[in-house]
């Protein structure tokens, strides 16, 4: 009896075995499997990870390059806004337009206009700043707000900013602006549409800088004849 059941036990062995080994064959499918999904959810993972980045990439770069654009700083309107005086509101490649029918416009900086650039593919908002001083034909200072980033923070105010007019006909409709990141001129050639003028300093289109006109000499005036009071014609040579 004793045998029998020795004998019952050598032959259920195998049986175990097999057993075992099926058991082993499925769990390390099953753990297959298992490690297969978690190598796709971690690719996915990565790639939802890498189009984020992408993104919040793109967009600081609009950013940086759109002063108009930003969000959750000063940006560049509400400064020219409160620093001029000039009430437009709306993005900043607006202004020129809108400012038409409620302010002098022209070609030629003056201080205390608005400089209004145009929007480009590189800053689609445009910008606007408050022209600080004329220092020659062909150079302005200004103030402006969003432009350089000030110890790697956006949204900074610059006081006397060095433009220069990069314009073929001297016109003032393309300048470079100085960029504080590499202490020089920006390499950026920026089209601008012209200069917004406040209130009770209103000029035409296009109108060059006033120049103080020139007294008439005495000489062409109606109470002067020939030969008579010519010391006065001498006294105005002298003008």
């Amino acid at each position: 009896m004793a045998l029998h059941k020795s004998s019952a036990v050598h032959r259920a062995r195998p049986s175990i075995r097999r057993v075992a080994v099926a058991i082993a064959t499925v769990g390390g499918k099953q753990e297959t499997d298992l490690k297969d999904r978690l190598g796709v959810a971690t690719m996915f993972a990565n790639i939802i990870r890498s189009v984020l980045a992408a993104s919040a990439l793109l967009l600081s770069t609009v950013l940086i390059s759109d002063p108009a654009a930003a969000r959750g700083y000063l940006q560049c309107v509400p400064f020219a806004r409160a620093e001029s005086g000039i009430e437009i509101y709306g993005n900043a490649r607006t202004w020129w337009a809108q400012a038409a029918s409620d302010y002098g416009r022209g070609s030629a900086p003056r201080e205390g206009a608005v400089m209004a650039f145009s929007g480009t593919r590189s800053m689609p908002h445009g910008h606007v700043a408050v022209v600080k001083k004329i220092v020659n034909d062909r150079e302005i200072l200004i103030d402006h707000a969003n432009w350089s980033p000030i110890n790697g923070r956006r949204g900074q105010i610059e006081r006397n900013v060095r433009v220069v007019d990069v314009s073929d006909a001297g016109d003032w409709s393309a300048v470079r602006v100085w960029y504080a990141p590499i202490g020089a001129l920006g390499r950026r050639v920026n089209p601008v549409q012209g200069f917004i003028y406040g209130e009770g300093d209103a000029a035409p289109e296009n109108a060059a800088p006033q120049r103080p006109a020139l007294e008439r000499p005495i000489w062409t005036k109606n109470d002067w004849s020939p030969g008579n009071g010519l010391e006065r014609v001498v006294a105005s040579l002298g003008n």
